[in-house]
């Protein structure tokens, strides 16, 4: 039997899994984890798992984070991630950070038990297409992405910034100062040669990395401030400069 540590924030993903391994015959969820610390906390105790099967999209602590802290847990533990997320630099990082396997939400309950039961056995698992977009961008990368060269802070930072998050926003969501926050940004605008919100927005824009509100042409990707008008985002926090630490705490 593949004993399984069940980690998803949402409980009627969690209860139509554990109807999928009831069915499966050969799996069972020994614990279950709603958020980063109950997953943490189980990982502490004394029960044996097989298998973690884990959504990193927790509320508390989520992404590379949480991977990193359930490897310092148990590091010989196999990992299935089960994820809506399909960013490509994301999965990249994870699958670096030593997790078995990669699964899209989205699967049938067939390949999901599928690959539990490949992980569990030692396996490794990547969800085919993303594999296939995997291939496919490596094949046609013409030059060396920027965002390959962000720390995994940095890269967090990023992503809530072109999500609209101003610095305070995200100091209060990573738990550090605004000043760290701050740095993270100007180190990450000078490793991806941008000086303004404006030319991190478009670089989004052009790697499908930020979806346009609906009536923004996405194809003029170069007024990028109409986006920023669509998200409710001031002009102060489109143009400021990477070193321009006066503008910060304002954003």
């Amino acid at each position: 039997m593949i004993r399984i540590l069940l980690a998803d924030k949402h409980p009627v993903v969690r209860q139509g899994l554990m109807s999928a391994f009831v069915l499966a015959q050969d799996m069972e969820a020994v614990a279950e984890a709603e958020s980063g610390e109950a997953l943490v906390r189980h990982l502490n105790g004394a029960t044996k798992f097989d298998l973690l099967l884990l959504d990193m999209d927790m509320a508390d602590i989520g992404g590379i984070r949480l991977v990193e802290r359930v490897k310092a847990c148990r590091k010989s533990l196999p990992v299935l991630i089960f994820s809506a997320q399909s960013d490509l630099h994301t999965i990249i990082r994870v699958i670096r950070a030593g997790v078995a396997g990669y699964l899209s939400k989205d699967q049938q309950l067939e390949s999901i038990v599928g690959a539990i039961r490949k992980v569990a056995g030692g396996g490794r698992y990547i969800d085919p297409r993303i594999a296939e977009e995997m291939a496919f961008a490596e094949s046609t990368a013409a030059q060396p992405v920027p965002l390959a060269s962000l720390s995994d802070r940095e890269l967090e930072v990023f992503k809530l910034l072109i999500s609209g998050l101003r610095i305070n926003e995200i100091a209060a969501k990573l738990f550090i100062s605004d000043k760290t926050a701050s740095s993270h940004k100007k180190h990450l605008m000078e490793k991806m040669h941008v000086s303004s919100m404006v030319e991190l927005m478009r670089y989004a824009v052009q790697l499908q990395l930020f979806e346009p509100h609906e009536g923004l042409d996405k194809a003029d990707v170069g007024d990028i401030a109409a986006c920023g008008r669509q998200l409710d985002l001031s002009s102060r926090a489109y143009g400021d400069k990477a070193g321009n630490d006066g503008e910060y705490a304002s954003l």
